[in-house]
């Protein structure tokens, strides 16, 4: 599966109802928010289900529920999960719920799941797995330096080397943080430094703050792909928080033209 040049990120795993109410929570709220998402001109959907408290989990069950869900109501909208960590789930868990729900597409934080040599051949073993599978793996990079780490464990096997899928991370979960598009030139930098030619590189961007719609139509100006949506930013270009998420991806589509 091709990434998608919009995928919304409507909710993530640290968000809630108190920071904006129209933050999707439940499936249901989940399932509703992709359906306006794709009529505004999202394609795809970077997924997180909650608990019952509201918190982020990998529960496969739920995960199952909610892409079958989304399968029914838009059926158009490629769907992809997420294995985020955030500070709670080890590798093996990530792996698991990946194997357990058996997605068209994921995201794997590359220092979550290789976060040192204990890890490298269980994690070879799950890429070579997902690749065999069928399942698209978009490899989440947080720092340029992570680049050349990708492209080490792609030299040594363990990640495959063709059908890449990159997202890019301008910024971090901090209050009031601020991404500004010239943040993307050290990744693309060290992807250009990249002796690489046994199959496609795909890259994407996602971006924190006011900024995000100008960071996000830079990318995609430069052939990358946009990631847009309330688990990285609540506002509009001009300052003013969105009224939902639907909000955020009309603009970036107006922004493209």
């Amino acid at each position: 599966m091709n990434l998608a040049r919009i995928m919304v990120a409507p909710n993530g795993a640290r968000r809630g109802k108190a920071d904006h109410p129209a933050l999707p929570v439940t499936i249901a709220e989940t399932v509703e928010t992709a359906q306006a998402c794709f009529l505004a001109g999202a394609e795809a959907i970077h997924a997180h289900v909650r608990d019952e408290n509201g918190e982020h989990t990998l529960d496969a069950g739920l995960y199952r529920d909610l892409v079958a869900q989304l399968a029914a109501a838009v059926p158009e909208m490629a769907v992809q999960i997420t294995t985020e960590a955030v500070g709670r789930y080890s590798p093996q868990e990530q792996r698991q719920v990946v194997r357990d729900v058996m997605p068209k597409a994921v995201s794997v934080a590359l220092r979550e799941m290789l976060p040192d040599a204990s890890q490298v051949q269980a994690g070879r073993d799950f890429y070579h797995w997902a690749r065999e599978a069928g399942i698209a793996v978009q490899h989440i990079l947080y720092e340029a330096g992570e680049v050349a780490d990708l492209f080490a464990h792609i030299k040594a096997g363990v990640i495959p080397a063709d059908e890449l899928q990159i997202l890019f991370v301008l910024g971090r979960y901090a209050r009031d943080q601020q991404s500004e598009v010239s943040d993307m030139d050290p990744f693309l930098s060290a992807l250009a430094l990249q002796d690489y030619d046994d199959g496609t590189v795909e890259w994407g961007l996602c971006a924190f703050g006011r900024n995000e719609t100008d960071c996000l139509a830079a990318a995609v100006r430069r052939g990358g792909h946009a990631r847009i949506g309330f688990e990285n930013s609540l506002w509009n270009r001009d300052g003013l928080i969105a009224a939902d998420n639907a909000e955020r991806v009309r603009e970036l589509v107006r922004v493209l033209g």
